[in-house]
């Protein structure tokens, strides 16, 4: 008999989201029979968790020590298998530059992008990438500390704002396009969605508490395209070791070229989140959703397949 515990909550910027996915999940699998407990990492130390009889951890951490490899190396240490991808992988994906730098290496197409370490270089780096440019905190998720910056001013506000978040801070070159983003579970790529958000503003307001964001799954894209994006997601999520479930976001551009920008290890689970809507066009419950991820739970030192 499992006994689960659904990580929630933690210590970083995303705690309040990573309580909606977190409580979403325990629902949905205490509704599947699972016998379940909620746990705060932030409030109680993960080593506690062999002395309550845990057999298997659901990871609905978001960001630092729940999606950076931190939390995934206890569990490693404390022999619980636990959902989503292993300790390199994790960490890999949360860094933004170093995912880029891997798809680089592998022929994945990325968006270009620089290093930016004081506002005195902004004039520089806002020519070299084209003139309208992303400025993202290298190990921040939910679109937290994210600007976007078309003149010199605006991307020495954005580089100070990132700075608040992460001592790193990357300059990405913007896209100008459609929004998409890829899930995958277990091996299976689940349909395109696009994303339609107010203005083009998907920032961490509209992806959580309103309702003006629209999602198209599947995505209205040309066969062809739409084989190749999702061929390449796993592609994009082989290159980085990332195993059981994720996310990858993509910018397809008005010439029809599609860009990889991240990988999510522990996507949203909440009522706005993107994995179940795209597993609801194929079928599936989120309860199923959830059992689904939770059977693909493991160690990485161990069989991938923990059922």
């Amino acid at each position: 008999m499992r006994k689960v515990a659904v990580l929630m909550g933690g210590p970083s910027s995303e705690r309040e989201v990573s309580f909606m996915s977190g409580r979403a999940v325990m629902s949905a699998l205490q509704s599947s029979g699972v016998d379940c407990i909620a746990f705060d990492p932030a409030e109680r130390s993960v080593l506690e968790l062999p002395s309550l009889n845990i057999t298997h951890a659901f990871n609905a951490l978001h960001g630092r020590f729940g999606e950076d490899g931190t939390l995934q190396g206890a569990l490693e240490v404390m022999r619980i298998p636990y959902t989503g991808s292993g300790v390199l992988a994790s960490a890999l994906a949360l860094d933004k530059r170093r995912t880029k730098l891997i798809w680089k290496s592998c022929g994945i197409p990325t968006a270009a992008f620089e290093m930016m370490d004081d506002v005195e270089t902004a004039s520089d780096v806002l020519s070299r990438l084209g003139g309208m440019v992303m400025v993202k905190p290298v190990s921040e998720g939910s679109s937290i500390g994210m600007r976007k910056a078309s003149n010199s001013d605006a991307l020495k506000a954005a580089f100070i704002e990132a700075k608040r978040y992460d001592a790193n801070v990357m300059v990405e070159a913007f896209i100008e396009g459609k929004e998409l983003t890829v899930s995958v579970l277990g091996r299976r790529v689940l349909p395109i969605i696009e994303i339609v958000a107010p203005e083009g503003k998907y920032d961490y307001q509209n992806k959580y508490f309103t309702d003006e964001v629209k999602y198209h799954c599947p995505a209205a894209l040309p066969p062809v395209l739409s084989g190749a994006i999702q061929r390449d997601t796993l592609r994009a999520f082989d290159a980085l070791g990332c195993e059981g479930w994720g996310r990858a976001d993509v910018m397809l551009s008005s010439k029809g070229e599609y860009f990889f920008l991240e990988v999510n290890t522990s996507p949203g689970m909440t009522g706005h989140s993107l994995v179940p809507i795209a597993a609801r066009a194929v079928g599936m419950t989120f309860p199923e959703l959830c059992m689904e991820i939770l059977q693909g739970a493991s160690l990485e030192s161990g069989a991938r397949h923990v059922g």
